[in-house]
């Protein structure tokens, strides 16, 4: 029987299982990537949020202004977000951001590739690109990672992901033409290789017709008929609270479970209606493992030894959330109902999203599960319908490799509360919760 939908039926493609791939390690996702552009003949599409000026950043660059020069007639195109890409790193001094890079690159060569800016948003508090996916020729590469140093494992530290290669011509062209026709085509987007582009106060206009665009927007799928030899694959896209399909569907897959749920998220910070269906499938019977980053492993975390940062008390913000959560659920943790899983692994972060229900349904996603992806931010992902278990073993694989760096909370007392952080960060803290300004950060952050 086919897994319910939120919105009626939805068109799938048949995929081989054999042309589906887990890559295991950032180092791995890196080699492949830079290999398939290298080897690319006739499309290069590299969309992300960012493709940093760093030595993974301009590596990539490198290997596809390479392969542009190689064969002039390759279709490139990368996308980015508007606003991330002219801006410094959060916290960090004041600076023109990647987009200069870009403009160096394409001064340098004899035939350019565009890199476009996509703004979600007038503002980038309020939304951002954070649509998943690189297609290079008829695979797609589909990975919550961005472009640098710590996504592509470069020098000493990692930050580690999901890494899925699927091969399907249909599902490229699909995805390309999102890309194209979506954004690519749209006024609001523009070239940030160019010297001269506008700026947002002048895209205003354009950048609220663009969002209306994306909130209709869909996948174009040609149904394929999927037999007992191939899995279903449907690519979904979503931004906003209303008629978000990515986001309906996740709820969904959530209240049909009926055995077990897999969800990965770097951020704890569910919005009420994922909560809601979580403690209805615990109370259920559903045996329930939510994989969440430690606190150190998050992308803001500043050791103490470090210069104190206001963004670095979102690590502890997202524990405090997480230790509520263990504590109203302590006795199904104890039951074995609930599992929390907290990733570490030496110095590196966690980035991971997804969830694996029934060890039947698979979500790929870049959406965090959090409010902030479930209202403001352009999300996509890719649903898969594996009735079969044809990739089973693939996907056990993969968690077993996520769950080599784990360590199973057995009970909400493990978890670290205010009065164990440092001082500065207790300060910091407390003045959010007395101002309820926490309300708002869980909202955009």
């Amino acid at each position: 029987m086919p897994i319910r939908q939120s919105f009626g039926p939805l068109p799938t493609f048949a995929i081989d299982p054999d042309q589906f791939h887990v890559l295991q390690s950032a180092i791995r996702f890196r080699e492949y990537l830079l290999e398939a552009i290298n080897n690319a003949t006739s499309r290069i599409y590299l969309v992300a949020l960012y493709l940093e000026d760093d030595e993974a950043g301009r590596e990539v660059l490198t290997a596809a202004y390479e392969a542009k020069q190689r064969n002039p007639d390759l279709d490139i195109a990368i996308c980015v977000d508007w606003h991330r890409a002219q801006r410094g790193l959060i916290g960090a001094e004041k600076a023109q951001g990647n987009a200069a890079m870009y403009q160096a690159f394409a001064d340098q060569y004899k035939y350019s590739i565009p890199v476009y800016g996509v703004p979600v948003r007038n503002r980038e508090v309020f939304g951002v690109l954070h649509l998943k996916g690189f297609i290079i020729d008829d695979t797609v590469i589909y990975t919550g990672a961005s472009l640098n140093n710590v996504y592509l494992h470069y020098q000493d530290r990692y930050r580690f992901d999901r890494y899925h290669v699927i091969q399907h011509q249909g599902l490229a062209d699909s995805m390309v033409r999102f890309v194209y026709e979506q954004m690519i085509r749209n006024l609001a987007v523009n070239d940030l290789s160019k010297a001269q582009v506008p700026t947002t106060k002048e895209l205003k206009p354009a950048i609220r017709k663009f969002r209306l665009s994306l909130s209709c927007a869909a996948y174009h799928v040609d149904h394929e008929s999927v037999d007992d030899h191939h899995v279903a694959v449907t690519p979904l896209v979503g931004i906003g609270k209303r008629q978000n399909r990515l986001n309906q569907q996740i709820v969904t897959l959530l209240a049909d479970a009926k055995e077990e749920i897999v969800l990965c998220t770097p951020y704890f910070n569910f919005p009420k209606v994922v909560l809601r269906e979580v403690k209805r499938a615990i109370a259920r019977g559903v045996e329930v493992h939510i994989v969440v980053g430690d606190k150190t492993a998050n992308d803001f975390y500043l050791s103490p030894d470090k210069p104190f940062k206001a963004i670095g008390g979102l690590p502890y913000l997202y524990e405090m959330n997480l230790g509520k959560f263990a504590r109203a659920n302590e006795r199904y943790i104890a039951s074995g109902g609930l599992s929390i899983h907290l990733w570490k692994h030496d110095a590196n972060s966690y980035h991971l999203k997804g969830l694996w229900v029934d060890r039947r349904t698979t979500l790929l996603t870049g959406n965090n599960v959090n409010p902030r992806a479930w209202g403001l931010d352009l999300e996509n992902g890719l649903l898969i319908d594996d009735p079969k278990k044809l990739l089973e073993a693939k996907f056990t694989a993969e968690f077993d490799n996520i769950f080599k760096h784990t360590q199973r909370v057995e009970t909400a007392s493990e978890i670290d509360v205010l009065q164990d952080y440092p001082v500065k960060i207790q300060r910091l803290l407390k003045k959010i919760i007395r101002t309820r300004a926490d309300r708002l950060l869980k909202r955009i952050l």
